[in-house]
């Protein structure tokens, strides 16, 4: 019988991207891939990964996480100017935020439909769009006022 070390997948995944497979890298790839998709900031993964003893400073979860974005591993979402989440699904889909907790959640794209997009420059395609859908509770809200 074959013994399939733990981490044989992750290395496959990360040399498929063109990233070393380091210790740091590995150990945060297991924290972001073994839970299904999801949404997380840095500063979560931080957390989770001091809670898993694993020793990495807050620069390299921020570090790895943009390597994984640009190597195509995860997607950023930008929810507001300088808070962003990498997402785990890369697909093409959309997001509601909810701004009172933070949670980002994903929309199926066929939910959302454009009707007009700008006419682009001679030679120019649109490569994607994206959409996050701010909410507030309304009690919230109008407490607030």
């Amino acid at each position: 019988m074959e013994k399939i070390r733990p981490y044989t997948e992750l290395i496959d995944t990360l040399k498929g991207a063109g990233l070393r497979p380091t210790r740091q890298r590995l150990a945060l790839a297991k924290l972001l891939y073994s839970r299904g998709d999801r949404h997380i900031s840095a500063e979560q993964l931080h957390v989770e990964a001091m809670d898993a003893k694993v020793s990495v400073s807050l620069a390299t979860v921020y570090n790895t996480l943009h390597q994984f974005h640009d190597a195509g591993l995860l997607r950023e979402v930008l929810v507001e100017a300088g808070r962003s989440y990498f997402d785990t699904n890369i697909s093409d889909h959309h997001h509601i935020f909810y701004e009172e907790t933070g949670e980002l959640i994903d929309i199926d794209k066929e939910t959302v439909q454009f009707k007009n997009l700008p006419k682009l420059p001679e030679g120019k395609a649109i490569s994607r769009v994206e959409v996050v859908v701010h909410v507030v509770d309304l009690d919230e809200k109008s407490k607030s006022v």
